[in-house]
């Protein structure tokens, strides 16, 4: 073998000047066709475009080396290697116009790093990890380490990739169009974890985009937007919690979840008022949940998101935890920490929108890719986001494909899908004109009832014992049903209309109650319906609403006691339970992204007791199936007293079916004591009092019944026996019935 310098008329097949032409302007879909190493009658010829190089030598087998020529008024290098057929190994050594040298293997001499069949599967949406294909994953190939890229992008004239390792010079790493599939593909070799890339996204149109890559797995922080290569590096050890979480039924187990923004639980003040990172929050948080007796947390979006002031919920990296706090594997030891400590972690998700950044998905090929062109049904007016185009079998995969990413590679135990409602209607938000009917002339869209089905119907089939989560604030019905009964296939459901119902009495002044009333018992009628969380969420403490404890009237008493009483009243209602960070010790201001919770006002008895009887709700919940056991079935819930509007009472009896296990629950809504207040007991005995929340160890007058009663044989409230309550000022009592 020997190598010359290349003469054209010794070469058959050279690149023709259309093809150079298309080359220069970086429209080339095949630069593989004309760079790397070719093949032809005298022997192998190499070419490189390096436009930020002065001169290239090029290194066959360690041994041979050969000034390439730069072809006359162009940055096109060649060489010819005579005698020699590839594949052959050879590296370029680049003395670059910057007055540096460079040594590098050639991104052109390897074979795609997608097969056929991989193409043939993500165009079917049936690759089972689509994420190890897509965006920048680490690969060895033919032994030489480096990074494959791959972004879809099917109306691009031409896709580049760009970074720190190539000083951003689109001309650099041109990328291969494979076939029809739309996907762009090139392994860079000598690349590592760490680098930051975009993608150069050059438009049919003209001009083009630096974006950001849409399988990214990791980001640089904030308000820096470039993609990260990133390869995980942490062993997950949370082996019995993952195999106990496949058999678990979420439904007929205690679910107490907290609600949380990662950034504003608490800083460190001694510098500059920073976050916790995800390795500081994680002993942190679950000591606290812990000590708090809450069995999951949910963590507010913490998928990348361009503003930090925020709660998250626009999304520019679907496959990335924001840098913010730290890298994808330090968010992956907060899970498994937390698993180890016996807690569950819920990730809030968005497929409702997107937003306008340049540097994110919207017009990511200079065409309307993930969303609808027509801004009717592309866009939505009051959150001037973009919306998914649900009906592209490309954006259903990437979509699903995240979902799945958080579950499996992120040991997650649930999703809550974010403003379902938007994506169910398409009129939602909109006014006449603004909205293109479906096919049958409705309001229905008919691609994301079919994406959300797809959605639930894999992730329960790929990960069991997950939970599935809709925040819905409609009343579509069969939302948390069985795709095979028509349904959605959630496995949970929001009750936003308790939600709403709720703090709208409790926020009225007790004399003005009775005229609520109703706000009360109409859940019930519906409550079965749907598999039903009760939120008190972050959605409550923003925007004005104020926090939950300036929600309620009255002095300061009166508000931690009403507190007190909307806390007891929800925790044994039927239905599992969220309450948002915060809520918990009485936040008397509004939430701001730029502060921690004012943990200080545990320095106060009041808060430090509303502290205690969540602590205690918790503990109660937990150790009695009959909260719990039953949330989902009419079995597990009777009504003593719906209709007591004058006196702000009401009472009813939880049950565990199939057991004689029991709680009373009386709720006394006015700031007055009842006494000799008659109400049914569903049977004889000794109704032990196991919380009281006007007790003196949560702030309150210490009012009630010694410890419990003894139920009489008087009819009352269709029930043969009851007794006469004293019941405690703006108090709620659980009482535990006779085994």
């Amino acid at each position: 073998m020997s190598a010359t310098a290349l003469q054209d008329t010794r070469v058959d097949g050279a690149p023709s000047a259309a093809d150079l032409a298309r080359l220069f302007a970086l429209s080339h879909p095949d630069p593989h066709s004309i760079l790397g190493a070719h093949p032809g009658p005298f022997g192998t010829t190499v070419r490189a475009y390096r436009p930020d190089a002065e001169a290239i030598e090029l290194v066959v087998r360690d041994s041979l080396r050969l000034a390439m020529t730069r072809r006359e008024g162009t940055d096109l290098f060649e060489a010819l290697v005579e005698g020699a057929a590839p594949p052959f190994s050879y590296r370029f050594e680049l003395a670059l116009r910057n007055g540096t040298t460079l040594s590098v293997r050639d991104p052109y001499c390897f074979l795609p790093t997608l097969s056929e069949m991989d193409l043939y599967l993500l165009g079917e949406q049936t690759m089972e990890r689509p994420w190890e294909k897509l965006g920048a994953n680490v690969r060895e190939i033919d032994g030489v380490a480096g990074v494959a890229f791959a972004v879809w992008a099917p109306n691009a004239r031409g896709v580049s990739v760009v970074g720190d390792f190539n000083h951003w010079d689109g001309r650099t790493h041109m990328m291969r169009q494979l076939g029809s599939s739309g996907i762009w593909e090139l392994f860079i070799p000598g690349l590592a974890p760490g680098e930051r890339y975009k993608f150069e996204i050059r438009f049919a149109a003209g001009g083009y985009h630096l974006k950001a890559d849409p399988y990214s797995k990791a980001t640089e922080h904030p308000p820096a937007t470039a993609s990260v290569v990133y390869r995980p590096n942490f062993q997950f050890s949370d082996d019995q919690w993952m195999q106990a979480r496949r058999t678990r039924d979420v439904l007929r187990q205690p679910l107490a979840i907290y609600e949380m923004h990662l950034g504003s639980w608490r800083r460190v003040p001694e510098q500059g008022y920073r976050p916790l990172t995800y390795r500081e929050l994680a002993p942190m948080l679950a000591d606290y949940l812990t000590e708090m007796g809450f069995t999951h947390v949910e963590l507010l979006p913490v998928m990348e998101h361009p503003f930090t002031g925020s709660w998250g919920y626009q999304v520019t990296s679907y496959f990335a935890p924001t840098a913010r706090y730290g890298t994808p594997d330090d968010f992956r030891y907060l899970i498994d920490y937390l698993h180890r400590c016996g807690i569950g972690v819920i990730l809030d998700w968005v497929p409702a929108h997107f937003p306008k950044d340049e540097f994110a998905l919207g017009r990511f090929d200079g065409t309307a890719l993930y969303e609808h062109l027509d801004p009717r049904q592309g866009e939505h007016p009051d959150w001037g986001t973009y919306v998914f185009n649900y009906g592209r079998e490309e954006v259903r995969e990437f979509l699903i494909s995240s979902a799945l990413y958080w579950l499996s590679e992120y040991h997650a135990d649930g999703l809550r899908v974010d403003a379902v409602a938007s994506m169910l209607y398409l009129d939602y938000g909109k006014r006449a004109g603004q909205w293109v009917p479906n096919v049958h002339g409705g309001r229905e869209n008919l691609e994301a009832i079919s994406l959300l089905r797809a959605l639930n119907q894999r992730a329960y089939g790929r990960e069991p014992g997950i939970m599935m989560i809709a925040e819905e604030s409609t009343d579509w019905p069969a939302v948390s049903r069985p795709t095979y009964v028509g349904g959605l296939g959630f496995g949970l459901k929001w009750d936003m209309g308790w939600m709403h119902d709720t703090l709208e009495y409790f926020s009225k002044d007790p004399v003005h109650r009775r005229f609520h009333h109703r706000d009360l018992s109409f859940g019930l009628l519906y409550a079965y319906s749907e598999n039903f969380i009760l939120p008190l969420s972050h959605d409550e403490v923003v925007y004005g609403k104020g926090s939950m404890y300036a929600k309620m009237p009255g002095d300061r008493w009166q508000k931690f006691a009403n507190l007190r009483a909307l806390y007891a009243y929800m925790w044994a209602r039927p239905g599992k339970k969220l309450l948002f960070m915060g809520g918990e010790f009485g936040q008397e201001r509004e939430w701001n992204h730029d502060h921690s919770l004012d943990w200080h006002l545990l320095d106060q008895p009041e808060h430090r007791q509303l502290q205690a009887l969540v602590r205690d709700l918790n503990r109660i919940y937990r150790a009695e199936p009959a909260l719990w056991i039953a949330d989902v079935e009419p079995a597990g819930f009777r009504w003593i007293d719906a209709d007591d509007a004058d006196d702000n009472v009401i009472a009813f009896i939880r049950f565990a079916p199939g057991t004689s296990r029991k709680i009373v629950c009386i709720c006394n809504f006015s700031p007055v004591v009842r006494y000799d207040h008659r109400l049914g007991l569903p049977g004889p005995g000794f109704y032990r009092e196991i919380l009281n929340t006007d007790s003196h160890l949560y702030g309150g007058s210490n009012v009630g019944n010694g410890g419990g009663v003894h139920a009489q044989p008087i009819w009352s409230h269709g029930l043969d026996y009851s007794a006469a309550f004293t019941l405690p000022p703006l108090g709620v009592l659980w009482l535990e019935g006779p085994q």
